[in-house]
């Protein structure tokens, strides 16, 4: 089992997956979306496990000052313009993928042996 995370060095959510994988004896590669945006292909796979909508970070600074709560808007367009628009972190385990801390979902995965 190898484990994809998709977040950056600052963000507690992303400290708190790597520390959870390190402690399962589970390897991990950490992409930093801040030196490493995610692709359009990468984020079309992610959004087919993720909801489109699921994958934007509705809490963080960009989203509520740059008016995103009030207006329509492409969810990927916006990320891959805006990186950080992207709900950190993102586990991807094979075809499967969580945003956001979710350790019930990656215990899961763990279960099932992906």
């Amino acid at each position: 089992m190898v484990i994809q995370i998709l977040g950056h060095n600052k963000s507690n959510d992303t400290k708190k997956a790597l520390r959870f994988f390190k402690e399962r004896n589970i390897e991990c590669h950490l992409k930093d979306i801040r030196e490493f945006p995610p692709s359009r292909g990468e984020l079309e796979n992610i959004a087919r496990s993720i909801s489109v909508a699921g994958l934007v970070d509705t809490e963080g600074k960009l989203y509520k000052s740059g008016g995103y709560s009030y207006r329509e808007f492409d969810p990927i367009e916006e990320i891959l313009e805006h990186p950080e628009l992207l709900k950190t972190p993102v586990v991807r385990c094979g075809r499967e993928a969580a945003a956001g801390y979710a350790p019930e979902i990656w215990v899961k995965w763990i279960e099932s042996g992906k």
